[in-house]
């Protein structure tokens, strides 16, 4: 279907330890006004998998943990966190200290926070990229790959090799369907097209980002789409010298490096953030998967203002009606990578090892 509305418009016309946290300006964390509901502070704690200066996954969460202290008063501390026995105490130390709202950033939290939450009912534990559920814990699924599909529509519409790279930290669900997604609208607008896929191994080795970067443009790649917080930095560094395209994503990384970014796969993570803390903060939360994706305008497709020029503008018309049918919540070519709320199984006192 999408292959034929390309070709019409193509005829028409010619994308670590709580003691030691801190929050934002260098202030000690949770040093920050009082919330207004009931003269209370909400008091919200985020826990991310790398750092927060990555311009990306774990930057726009830290973006939305300041909004939540900036719009509602909150009370705010964060960590950086490595491993599963870190995500555990740390998840259970904030929900000691009174935590209503506690983030773990990733889908790599999941078991942790399904472990935590039965013992502090009181504590609102929130796994971004997770599904599982709880009466006090909550999947936020955030519908990437539907963004993720139009901008390999015109990734397809671009290269000149027919070959295309997709790059990640590591191989996490969330990233298969997005890079699945994304091979899918590069062969709806060009079916010749071949996709390579490397990853990295982590999240932060700028060097190595770079290093499978030259790899694939050495294999002729000339478009890659990378999901690799900080070590996608490198993936960028490589694509300056080699001049060949790339798109950003979970931040709007466009600025990143505006001569070789197409454009970027987005999550408004402060949005997402605010609409939970409210929630929290009026004692409306209840545990489920909270779904967000195009129609929410909690995803999209942002174009590089400096190379929107290059686009085709058959590809772009292309894209932009994809992006329509998903705000309609018409879009049927991705339902088999998503996964909805009534698929999600409830995580009882009894599943979770306390």
């Amino acid at each position: 279907m999408i292959a034929k509305l390309f070709r019409a418009f193509a005829l028409t016309s010619a994308a670590v330890s709580l003691t030691a946290i801190t929050a934002c300006g260098g202030k000690d964390a949770g040093s920050s006004a009082d919330s207004t509901a009931g003269g209370s502070t909400l008091k919200v704690a985020l826990l991310t998998p790398g750092p927060i200066s990555d311009k990306s996954w774990n930057g726009g969460a830290y973006e939305g943990l300041t909004m939540l202290r900036d719009s509602l008063g909150a009370k705010i501390s964060h960590i950086q966190t490595k491993t599963p026995a870190e995500f555990e105490e740390n998840f259970r130390q904030y929900g000691a200290q009174g935590y209503a709202m506690v983030v773990g950033h990733g889908f790599e939290f999941q078991d942790a926070a399904s472990r935590v939450a039965p013992s502090y009912p009181n504590t609102n534990y929130i796994v971004t990229s997770g599904r599982v559920t709880g009466p006090n814990l909550a999947g936020v699924a955030f519908l990437f790959e539907e963004a993720s599909y139009q901008a390999g529509m015109i990734a397809g519409a671009m290269t000149k090799t027919n070959k295309l790279g997709l790059i990640a930290g590591t191989e996490l669900p969330p990233v298969k369907a997005s890079f699945e997604a994304f091979a899918r609208g590069a062969k709806a607008t060009n079916p010749k097209v071949e996709v390579i896929t490397s990853y990295i191994g982590n999240w932060d080795d700028v060097s190595a980002g770079k290093e499978q970067a030259l790899a694939q443009i050495a294999r002729g790649v000339d478009i890659i789409f990378q999901n690799a917080d900080a070590a996608g930095l490198g993936i960028f560094q490589a694509a300056k010298e080699k001049n060949v395209y790339a798109f950003g994503s979970n931040a709007n990384q466009n600025d990143v490096a505006p001569d070789v970014i197409i454009g970027s796969v987005v999550i408004d993570l402060p949005k997402a953030f605010m609409r939970i803390g409210r929630e929290v903060q009026s004692g409306a939360f209840t545990g489920r998967v909270i779904s967000l994706g195009v129609k929410d305008d909690v995803v999209r497709l942002v174009l590089n203002p400096a190379l929107e020029a290059r686009v085709p503008a058959a590809a772009k018309a292309a894209s932009d009606s994809v992006g329509a049918l998903l705000h309609a919540g018409t879009f049927d070519a991705l339902k088999d990578l998503t996964v909805s709320a009534d698929r999600a199984k409830p995580i009882t006192p009894d599943s979770a090892a306390r």
